[in-house]
């Protein structure tokens, strides 16, 4: 469900502003790929994570935002995340 390098980064950045189109992702996330971004983008809509917003605009305007299901998760993933900062392997 959260498998793969840049996933956790996209749920992190999205709980840090709640709604984002994909350039801004893309700029926030230095290194990933517009391919890695609009694959995990997918995927984490797939897992009902996030939420894909299509205005039904020309041109195209598509928002991404932290699902229900999303945000009961970050919790988690932030005291996994603490939990690693303080025992470094």
């Amino acid at each position: 469900m959260v498998q793969g390098r840049w996933k956790l980064a996209i749920l992190f950045r999205l709980y840090a502003d709640p709604s984002m189109r994909t350039l801004q992702l893309k700029r926030d996330l230095p290194g990933i790929s517009q391919k890695m971004l609009t694959q995990h983008l997918r995927e984490l809509a797939i897992d009902r994570l996030i939420d894909r917003v299509d205005f039904g605009e020309t041109p195209l305007r598509v928002e991404y935002q932290l699902s229900e299901m999303g945000r009961q998760l970050l919790p988690v993933l932030i005291a996994a995340r603490k939990f690693s900062v303080s025992h470094p392997s």
